[in-house]
């Protein structure tokens, strides 16, 4: 079974910068990246990752479109057992508080602390083990 990960970022540079950091993890098979470039296309992706497959949400808050915060509910009801990790450049306590309340399990902010994210990485596949 392929285990996903998917990254929600409008940013170019966002793929490449996660596939350099996690390039061992990937090129192992221990686990499948996947980007999606806005909410919607993110919203589309969750759909057609079979369960439970998906172990993991990483999403951009500030996005054209649909913002992470306008997505993250709609995936919370369509995926409901996938935790989703909100990713901010403001982690201000007000962002915060709405980001948990629409049903993130957590908050980073950028620059993203690559060791705290490996961390949560290797949690959640202890868990879907």
């Amino acid at each position: 079974m392929s285990v996903y990960i998917l990254v929600v970022d409008d940013e170019p540079d966002v793929e490449a910068l996660f596939r350099q950091q996690f390039r061992r993890d990937i090129k192992s098979g221990r686990f499948t990246m996947e980007f999606a470039p806005s909410g919607r296309a993110a919203l589309a992706r969750a759909a057609n990752i079979d369960d439970p497959s998906l172990i993991l949400i990483l999403s951009d808050i500030n996005m054209p479109g649909m913002s992470g915060l306008e997505m993250l509910p709609k995936v919370r009801a369509e995926r409901p057992e996938v935790p989703v990790i909100m990713i901010t450049a403001y982690g201000d306590a007000d962002t915060k508080r709405k980001a948990i309340e629409h049903g993130a399990v957590g908050l980073l902010t950028k620059p993203i602390d690559f060791a705290l994210l490996r961390t949560e990485i290797d949690n959640r596949l202890g868990q879907a083990a």
